[in-house]
């Protein structure tokens, strides 16, 4: 079978940690997940010496005739908010987009998709420092400054920088589901999935007892997802105040403790759909919901799938 190429755009003043980003997550190869792996390749989309950020050059082996046959196209930060990028570059996304390639961008790199047009009449986001101007610039895209990434299907955006890593991450675990997701994400020594919006990085103070509190508090529920949890009994072993904790829980994460663990509590059953033999009353029992019927409940609400279609499209056979 032929492998999804994944291709990652490099022009003059590239942003190097989102394009670094990409060469990680794609570009290794990781024989050990036991999965068809992603071929990887860098096109250059304008002549001359690529200068990235930092002090160095880039030399790309390919031509932008590469984006003909690319899978998926990533588009790390556009290396000027302001400046309308070439209509060369802008003809080849469109021509990408017809043809269904899958096309993602991180943090400034939304300016492309959006000058491009790929974008009118769909959700986005980007780096909320840049949130208000793309809105002011193309009113057409509805732009969702708090999210982390906005996943449209064909199109992807992320937030800033290490967004990118959340929506690199997502798009592993589209592909190849939850437990290499997992696997990708441990070997980088980050977060599978972060919850909440960009809200939470916004500049705000927080105690530093508190943050090692309510750190050390997720770290356990995440250790004990099947014990009856409330706000009352999370803000006793945090020692807080059930309104500490719910403060303390929305300015680190931008959700309520509750939607967190229910979030947190998804994602184990995520994992653990991917093996057939496991039935679905075990798995509610054992992510914390307690019954089949809550765990279908908030699996569409958080996926819009059903564990059933879930199962059916990750499972390892």
């Amino acid at each position: 079978m032929k492998k999804h190429l994944v291709v990652a755009l490099a022009y003059d003043r590239l942003c190097t940690f989102e394009f670094g980003c990409t060469v990680e997550l794609f570009a290794l190869e990781r024989p050990e997940l036991g999965v068809d792996w992603y071929e990887f390749a860098v096109c250059a989309v304008e002549q001359g010496p690529i200068r990235a950020a930092g002090g160095i050059t880039v030399q790309a082996p390919y031509a932008p005739e590469l984006l003909a046959r690319a899978d998926t196209i990533i588009i790390p930060g556009w290396r000027d908010a302001d400046e309308t990028p070439p209509p060369q570059l802008l003809a080849w996304i469109r021509e990408a987009h017809a043809r269904g390639a899958r096309l993602c961008s991180i943090c400034s790199g939304v300016f492309v998709l959006a000058a491009a047009g790929v974008l009118d009449g769909q959700r986005a986001t980007t780096h909320w420092r840049y949130a208000e101007r793309l809105a002011r610039r193309y009113p057409l895209i509805e732009v969702q400054p708090d999210h982390l990434y906005v996943d449209n299907g064909q199109v992807i955006t992320a937030a800033g920088s290490a967004a990118g890593l959340d929506m690199l991450l997502h798009l592993v675990r589209r592909d190849h589901g939850a437990k290499i997701g997992n696997q990708v994400a441990q070997r980088l020594v980050v977060a599978p999935h972060r919850e909440g919006g960009q809200a939470q990085f916004l500049p705000r103070p927080m105690a530093q007892g508190e943050q090692g509190r309510l750190s050390k508090l997720m770290d356990w529920l995440r250790g004990h997802p099947a014990q009856p949890h409330s706000v009352a009994s999370m803000a006793e072993r945090a020692a807080m105040s059930p309104r500490t904790l719910q403060r303390q829980f929305q300015q680190a994460t931008g959700l309520g403790p509750i939607e967190w663990l229910i979030r947190e509590r998804v994602a184990i059953v995520k994992e653990m759909l991917e093996q057939p033999d496991v039935p679905l009353a075990q798995i509610a029992e054992q992510a914390g919901f307690g019954s089949e019927e809550s765990l279908r409940h908030h699996f569409r609400r958080l996926t819009a799938t059903t564990p059933g279609a879930y199962r059916k499209r990750f499972v390892l056979r």
